[in-house]
């Protein structure tokens, strides 16, 4: 008589507890992917698009006039010939597809027939749209005014369209001052904050209801922000439209973040090193400065970069405190006092893709300012980043402990 193999009494078992773990497990695992691809198509979308724009297949292989230029008005002249065919095929296109969809279940012929009309319709309309492509004339304004003398109306069918032409160069320089500036005050004053709340606060209900009150502002909406610096920096201050102004309501949203994460990276340090310090004679800010501060630099750091993400992208604060649709200096042209440099406003490029996407008609040649604008500033919020947490790095090598 053959024995019965002795089973692992440590084995998982099958039960309803187990399928439910696994089952939400692997929800999560797939919400995971979902973020990632949905993120990932984001940015090889804006990626591809925006490369169209800034890349080009000539040496140096870089559009510099979109990179330098300001945004223009585009003024096109399209094949008359042309374009009047290419409305009659897409009024006859329409008139198809109703007839079509009039038809009842049982008229399939015609339906079929309808069908292969409004196909070749489509193919002889690709067609002309090849041929109106290559001969159509694009000028920017400066383009413009220098034309001796402006195609035929008889040929050329003329529009012009608005932020379409030119480029992108004080938008670029507009937010990087906008960027450096604000996360320069914001590190101060965060820092400095942080500092008086790790280090030198008593416990008690006033420091409750400070750290409770960072909390609630790291909540507060961006457009709220956007009115508290119109009413207090360009309206009571009377700094008006300027990048001051823009400086201080971008580094008021960026402190709650730079103030908890500092005033956490300074409470992880040991008290050994203050104690080792005040020990040897130090006085409580000598051991702050050498023994907190630079060991509590990369978490400093990190806020840093969580700051950038938060400023760098709003559109509300600029909009009402220091940016404008369209500047034609650049910030340091044209200045009557050195001061003025503060007190005047800038282009941005979150704004600017907001203008060209939402305030004006869209067509084929605002598609490639949004895509280009778009590239260049995730290109340059991540050089801000990318810089950061390289100096993160290397500090983060230099003081161990």
């Amino acid at each position: 008589m053959s024995e019965k193999p002795a089973t692992n009494i440590f084995s998982k078992k099958p039960s309803r507890q187990a399928l439910f773990e696994t089952c939400v497990s692997t929800f999560f695992r797939l919400a995971t992917y979902l973020v990632i691809i949905a993120a990932g198509y984001l940015f090889v979308n804006i990626a591809y698009n925006g490369s169209k724009a800034v890349f080009t297949t000539k040496a140096p292989f870089i559009n510099i006039d979109f990179l330098t230029q300001k945004p223009q008005t585009l003024h096109v002249y399209e094949p008359k010939e042309v374009t009047t065919e290419q409305q009659k095929i897409n009024a006859e296109i329409l008139s198809t597809k109703a007839k079509r969809n009039a038809l009842g279940s049982g008229e399939k012929a015609q339906r079929a027939e309808y069908e292969a009309h409004i196909e070749s319709l489509e193919e002889r309309y690709d067609i002309l749209d090849e041929q109106r492509v290559e001969g159509r004339l694009m000028f920017s304004d400066s383009e413009y005014r220098q034309l001796d003398e402006t195609p035929s109306e008889e040929l050329f069918k003329y529009s012009n369209y608005a932020y379409s032409g030119g480029g992108i160069g004080p938008a670029i320089i507009g937010t990087c001052l906008l960027v450096t500036g604000s996360i320069a005050i914001a590190l101060t004053l965060g820092v400095l904050c942080a500092v008086y709340l790790s280090e030198y606060s008593q416990p008690g209900k006033m420091l409750q209801l400070i750290r409770l009150s960072i909390m609630n502002l790291s909540g507060v909406p961006s457009i709220v922000f956007g009115l508290f610096g119109f009413g207090m920096f360009v309206l009571f201050f009377g700094w008006g439209v300027s990048m001051i102004a823009g400086w201080f309501t971008l580094a008021i949203m960026a402190l709650p973040i730079i103030i908890t994460a500092s005033e956490e990276s300074m409470r992880a340090i040991p008290k050994g090193f203050r104690e080792g310090s005040l020990a040897l004679g130090a006085s409580k800010w000598t051991s702050i400065r050498t023994n907190v501060l630079p060991y509590a630099l990369p978490g400093i750091l990190t806020s840093s970069i969580m700051g950038i993400a938060r400023v760098a992208g709003e559109t509300a604060p600029i909009m009402f405190t220091a940016a404008f649709a369209l500047r034609d200096q650049l910030p340091w042209e044209g200045l009557k006092e050195p001061t003025d440099f503060f007190f005047q406003g800038v282009m941005a490029l979150p704004y600017h893709i907001y203008v060209v996407s939402a305030k004006i008609p869209q067509n084929e040649y605002t598609r490639n300012m949004q895509y280009g604008a778009a590239f260049v500033f995730l290109f340059i919020v991540g050089f801000f980043a990318l810089s950061s947490i390289i100096l993160r790095v290397k500090i983060r090598k230099k003081y161990k402990w």
